[in-house]
């Protein structure tokens, strides 16, 4: 099962169940510059500035290395300037809104890879990987009810009041990339 999907940057601005407005962009590169843009775009739309947020929900992964960084970033920033709670939800926790238990979500990764974690009795606590065809026993897959951004915004507003720790990204393996040896140390005053 080979990942065919791009990067995407999703955005729904939610009230209560109510979905005020969504964006969503295919991207390869450029989420950096691009997110703030369709953020206050979303809000321009629906009538709201940012301080009319109640509480930022964050895609932590399993997923592209360098989107989720870039938006865990946002959602801390964001939430740190506003005074209200960030709420990061995995992948596989989004997919698995609104389905009966038991069950077992399994998203693609790279070539051969996915991400897969079961939901109810006895389940594990995080998403974990394998080869698509190496998956253990357990429920046979189900599909997504929810779209995902809109599964985080909804995790994220039940959330609200007790949002545990802080969001930060969630790795199934180590970063490809590496610090350079020699690199010289940022020294400030």
């Amino acid at each position: 099962m080979a990942s065919t999907h791009r990067p995407r940057i999703a955005r729904p601005l939610l009230r209560g169940d109510r979905i005020l407005g969504h964006i969503s962009e295919e991207m390869t590169k450029g989420q950096a510059e691009r997110l703030f843009p369709l953020l206050e775009g979303l809000l321009a739309g629906a009538g709201l500035t940012w301080r009319d947020l109640g509480v930022i929900g964050v895609g932590i992964g399993p997923g592209n290395f360098t989107g989720i960084r870039i938006a865990v970033a946002a959602a801390r920033g964001l939430a740190l300037s506003l005074g209200i709670p960030a709420v990061g939800v995995t992948a596989t926790e989004a997919a698995s809104l609104d389905l009966p238990r038991p069950c077992r979500i399994v998203l693609p990764l790279r070539a051969d890879q996915v991400a897969w974690q079961d939901f109810g009795q006895g389940a594990g606590d995080h998403p974990q990987q394998s080869a698509a065809d190496a998956l253990p026993p357990g429920p046979t897959p189900a599909l997504p009810r929810v779209p995902p951004a809109v599964a985080i915004a909804r995790i994220a507003l039940a959330r609200r009041a007790d949002p545990g720790p802080r969001p930060a990204p969630f790795y199934l393996r180590p970063a490809d990339a590496a610090p350079a040896r020699d690199a010289a140390p940022l020294i400030l005053p």
